[in-house]
């Protein structure tokens, strides 16, 4: 496959990354992850999801897996323990054996891959019959903020034209369960959840993360290379950004479509 992955792996992208847990970032997953589970955690970038779950399941084994060797590099080393591997690998040709896993999770993996339905057929290939994949992932046309700023529309435009230009689909959550039952899924159980940052504290940092990402990352340097936007354009929105956290009612939400789907 021909997609690349649009935020890259910039200092600004890895601490958004490294804010996630199992807590703020599977809540719908936590009940399948219990001591003795095994687990496959696909696209795993830093690990703070996966040491998450590998402490929920074990004395459970869990395998954390990206194709980018700087990351695994990085989780390995910021998160060692007895029953977590991290590895590199492929999410279309998954280098395990068939129904070798209780669970296999993927978080805002879906949403850059140019053939979703594919990699769900593999990631249901190595889960156990009766085990769960579960997916989350954003959908960025159903992101809200306020105060409405036109630079953070132009934002949002942005982001969407590069995501699909590099081959993705950031409007993923709300196509998970069509693509679960392409897949061959037959029992699969959707749900949503949000993020909010609205305190001045959470609307800093957010801010903060995507201001630089918009304009000093991958996803800035693929916008002028494929003449979606301007480095003027980043400027004012990375400006944007700023702008909305020192608004005293800012708050921005972040929707994020999940499956559950039966093996």
């Amino acid at each position: 496959m021909t997609e690349r992955y649009t935020h890259g792996h910039a200092e600004a992208v890895l601490r958004s990354h490294r804010w996630r847990t199992a807590e703020n970032s599977a809540g719908y997953l936590l009940r399948a992850l219990q001591p003795g589970t095994t687990v496959l955690d696909v696209g795993c970038g830093p690990g703070t999801i996966t040491a998450d779950i590998a402490r929920r399941v074990a004395p459970g084994t869990v395998i954390g897996l990206d194709r980018a060797d700087e990351v695994i590099t990085m989780a390995a080393r910021d998160h060692a323990a007895d029953n977590l591997t991290f590895r590199t690998g492929d999410v279309y040709d998954l280098d395990h054996p068939d129904d070798a896993y209780d669970v296999v999770h993927a978080h805002q993996v879906l949403q850059h891959l140019a053939d979703p339905v594919r990699a769900l057929g593999e990631m249901r290939r190595v889960c156990r019959p009766g085990g769960v994949v579960a997916v989350r992932d954003a959908d960025y046309a159903a992101m809200t903020w306020w105060p409405d700023d036109p630079d953070l529309t132009r934002w949002l435009d942005i982001y969407r034209r590069v995501a699909r230009a590099n081959g993705g689909e950031p409007d993923a959550g709300r196509r998970l369960l069509a693509w679960a039952h392409a897949a061959g899924f037959e029992h699969v159980k959707s749900s949503a959840s949000t993020w909010c940052f609205d305190t001045p504290q959470d609307r800093e940092w957010w801010a903060q993360t995507w201001a630089q990402r918009v304009t000093q990352s991958a996803l800035a340097d693929r916008a002028v290379e494929t003449a979606i936007a301007t480095r003027a354009e980043l400027d004012r929105c990375g400006d944007a950004w700023h702008r909305w956290a020192s608004h005293p009612d800012a708050c921005f939400i972040v929707l994020h479509g999940e499956i559950l789907a039966t093996a």
